[in-house]
């Protein structure tokens, strides 16, 4: 296994560092959002079955010739209590971190999915208080406020479209037909979902700059992906507008209400400053999407990045 672990250890700190960063600094990415998802998932699977891996390897070495082999032997020596003669504290403290990360990945994926449903289910019931169905659109609600607001509250059968008065007042029709397509891409392609898994890895390792940097990345592509459902209704135009429109007046008005949605409105249609401009760039530069050839091949990059390091772990066992 020596040659293993250090393949996966080599493997694992170019997905933790100069991979995502060169990612996040390409400009691709905006051509193909989609592709470029799948690329970041890719990485961050492939990056922390890498690193696992290549502790898992090293702390198994005086258990087995094989990963599979270690394992099994490790059960008889903790059960008796003892080690291997030739375990050192090295090999050791490799194997109780591979434990500890892949337990404390598990439990941050499960609390993060937990306390989403949790602020969904009490966002859902504030949003029934303080808001109107909107008897001519169906699905959505009307929160009367001056500050313009549209964001998607996900669900697990059904999702609900929110809105504020001041949106309303700010976009014309075709505007405001953007919004609410841009919204209802977020419900049916589930980004919460994906975010999640993003959000569940920032809160695992939040000293670990590429974590955050992962999250923006993915957010600004679920982002432009809901654009792209948007531009099957409304011209590119005409979505740029009320993209600049809201991120304008959100700076100029701060929403006040109950926290949750407080927190929700300053989001809405992901407006910020940094987004919402290239958003906003990617829609009047009105660049050509990426060719065949390349999404192909990006997706057999992110393809090759699960199999490698599943090849190295799990191939030792079968030779």
């Amino acid at each position: 296994m020596n040659s293993a672990w250090i393949a996966l250890a080599i493997l694992a700190f170019a997905l933790a560092w100069p991979v995502p960063i060169l990612l996040a600094r390409a400009s691709w990415p905006a051509r193909a959002p989609g592709t470029a998802l799948l690329l970041w998932q890719a990485i961050a699977l492939a990056g922390g079955l890498s690193m696992i891996g290549a502790l898992l390897s090293f702390g198994l070495e005086p258990f087995g010739t094989t990963i599979v082999d270690g394992l099994r032997s490790l059960v008889p020596y903790l059960l008796s209590g003892g080690l291997p003669p030739r375990a050192n504290f090295w090999q050791m403290f490799a194997l109780s971190g591979a434990i500890l990360l892949s337990a404390h990945l598990v439990l941050n994926l499960a609390l993060t999915f937990v306390r989403a449903e949790r602020s969904r289910t009490r966002h859902r019931q504030l949003v029934s208080l303080l808001s109107a169905p909107m008897p001519e659109r169906p699905g959505m609600r009307l929160i009367d406020h001056e500050a313009p607001v549209a964001y998607c509250l996900p669900g697990t059968t059904r999702s609900v479209t929110v809105l504020s008065a001041g949106l309303i007042d700010l976009l014309d029709e075709e505007q405001l037909r953007a919004v609410i397509s841009h919204e209802n891409a977020h419900a049916t392609q589930r980004h919460h979902l994906v975010l999640m898994a993003f959000r569940a890895w920032r809160a695992s390792l939040p000293w670990f700059p590429i974590a955050t940097r992962a999250l923006v990345a993915v957010t600004t592509l679920v982002e432009m992906l809901a654009d792209d459902r948007a531009r099957r209704d409304v011209s590119d135009e005409t979505l740029a507008r009320s993209i600049a429109l809201v991120a304008s007046a959100s700076g100029e008005r701060s929403p006040a209400g109950p926290s949750s949605i407080l927190e929700t409105s300053r989001n809405a249609l992901a407006a910020d400053g940094e987004s919402a401009h290239r958003r906003i760039v990617r829609l009047t530069d009105r660049s050509p999407a990426l060719s065949v050839r390349s999404r192909v091949f990006v997706v057999s990059c992110g393809f090759a990045l699960l199999v490698v390091p599943t090849a190295l772990i799990l191939a030792p066992a079968f030779s």
